[in-house]
């Protein structure tokens, strides 16, 4: 009779102490991310979020506001600096990876699965090293996590008021990013493919659920109700867009799994998500149902989106915890199903090497950013294409010293963000376009604005852009800075004085200066979906 082999992803001379050579990496790679998010001068979105985190609005136009808690939690606890705005990713991650830990012990009672689903996010880049980097999908990934947690409690306890608590999840997950309503239809079929369906339909709690997620979800409701549906809009631009069939866009997309998630480790999960499915299905088996459901549904909307439309390097990054789960309990499911030797020792030896080869690769782009000199990849570089904004910062306060100027101008988000990172309120910094960002937002110091005269930071060309003709200011040209990583020239900035003339704060919503950029230089604004 054949020995089914031991799931575990190292030596058999570590097997009798796998959850604490589990610990031992979590740990080591927990000080490596700390060290990361302390290191690395923030990008361009985690220092616009991390202006969310300085208002009192509801919600905001791009995506909910539980990213601004986040960091405003973090900056209260550690100031306004980059590990302080970094930490509730860090945070994220260990919550993340209990949550998982968690569903496989209930679901496969093997510590070896445990540890196996407890590495696998360890051995993701995204995952491993870049949850340090603060994204809406950082607060979005716990809840979404926990929702799952609780649909598992509920299908092995039978207890109803499980739902309950997924509800509130569901809701919070929402709360951090509108892409969580892509678990619906896992959660729909959890609940009406098994044979319970009649006993939770019949049920009050289902029905509670909702509503205690509307509840959490409300903010977004409230802030909509009042901006005209703005942010419903406005992401509804980008999930009906359409440019025409390129296989760029799905090389893209399918290029930026494997980056992520890992060049081993896609594989290794996809194959676990689909055996899951086939036996979820088969016999009608509830968890089995929701997990593969929650991954391979979205994976597939985003690979239908990728024909047509650049996806997000991050859009996809909320589901593939749940996969990971899912991985690991199907790993110990297949060592009681009877499966070959040679099938369950293949399929081992592949996770193993997910888990190994992805901590190496985590930590060898760990190395690259932090400590090593050089671009490899230039101007593509997706940290170093927002970095060197110090040198930005530096010359606009040079010429703020020369002119007299007391505020600074922006024509486009990212600069706005990354000036008011830099100055960190010591002087007034707006943007004087896209002002339907900035709904609700506080008074920037319009009393250092008005009647002053400000300086302009732009991107080339931007400075040359028809928007100006809507701007009545004296412009005075006084020079130029570059801004570069590692000696690679990644934009060429304009600097103006600008005088004669106070920004607008709240243009009407027919005004150019209202209108907000959305895809591929389109512009959209509240009116055009009136």
């Amino acid at each position: 009779m054949t020995t089914a082999p031991d799931i575990t992803v190292f030596p058999r001379s570590l097997a009798r102490r796998p959850l604490l050579v589990a610990v031992l990496v979590i740990a080591a790679m927990t000080v490596l991310r700390i060290v990361y998010a302390s290191a690395i001068e923030l990008r361009t979105d985690e220092a616009y979020y991390w202006t969310w985190s300085k208002e009192t609005a509801l919600s905001f136009l791009d995506h909910p506001p539980m990213i601004a808690w986040f960091i405003r939690l973090g900056t209260a606890i550690f100031g306004d600096t980059t590990f302080g705005v970094r930490i509730s990713g860090i945070v994220a991650m260990f919550v993340t990876q209990l949550l998982l830990a968690d569903i496989v012990r209930r679901l496969t009672h093997d510590v070896r699965a445990v540890v196996l689903a407890a590495l696998m996010p360890e051995a993701a880049l995204y995952y491993g090293l870049l949850m340090a980097k603060v994204a809406p999908d950082v607060a979005m990934i716990p809840f979404a996590v926990a929702m799952m947690w609780s649909l598992v409690r509920l299908a092995q306890s039978g207890d109803g008021r499980w739902w309950l608590a997924a509800g509130l999840f569901a809701g919070l997950s929402m709360l951090s990013k509108f892409t969580a309503i892509m678990f619906a239809p896992a959660v729909a079929a959890f609940l009406l493919v098994p044979d319970w369906r009649w006993r939770w339909l019949r049920s009050p709690y289902p029905y509670l659920a909702v509503l205690i997620a509307i509840a959490a979800f409300s903010p977004v409701l409230i802030w909509n109700a009042q901006h005209d549906w703005a942010s419903f809009r406005f992401q509804g631009v980008r999930a009906t867009a359409n440019y025409g069939i390129s296989l760029r866009t799905i090389g893209d997309y399918i290029g930026l799994q494997f980056g992520l998630v890992g060049f081993v480790m896609l594989p290794v999960v996809l194959t676990g998500l689909v055996m899951t499915a086939w036996r979820g299905y088969r016999t009608r088996e509830p968890v089995a149902i929701l997990l593969s459901t929650a991954v391979l549904v979205p994976f597939l909307y985003f690979f239908f989106k990728s024909l047509t439309l650049r996806v997000g390097d991050t859009w996809p990054m909320f589901m593939w915890p749940v996969g990971f789960a899912a991985a690991a309990v199907n790993l110990a499911a297949m060592t009681k199903e009877g499966w070959s030797a040679r099938m369950l020792r293949s399929s081992l030896f592949w996770a193993r090497t997910a888990v190994t080869t992805g901590i190496a690769f985590v930590v060898i782009v760990f190395f690259y950013y932090v400590a090593a000199p050089w671009n490899l990849l230039g101007k593509i570089d997706p940290i170093g294409a927002e970095a060197g904004y110090e040198q930005v910062a530096a010359r606009a306060q040079a010429a703020l010293d020369e002119t007299g100027a007391t505020w600074i101008a922006t024509t486009d988000y990212r600069t706005y963000a990354m000036m008011r990172w830099l100055f960190r309120g010591r002087v007034p910094v707006i943007e004087i376009n896209e002002r339907g960002r900035f709904q609700d937002f506080r008074d920037p110091g319009m009393d250092r604005i008005s009647g002053h005269a400000g300086i302009y930071v732009g991107r080339e060309p931007d400075n040359r852009s028809s928007l100006w003709q809507n701007i009545p200011a004296k412009r005075e040209q006084l020079g130029q800075v570059e801004r570069r990583w590692r000696r690679v020239l990644t934009d060429t900035y304009v600097i103006e004085k600008l005088s004669g003339w106070t920004p607008e704060l709240a243009p009407p919503k027919d005004s150019p200066l209202f209108q907000w950029k959305v895809l591929a230089g389109e512009i959209q604004s509240l009116s055009a979906f009136a």
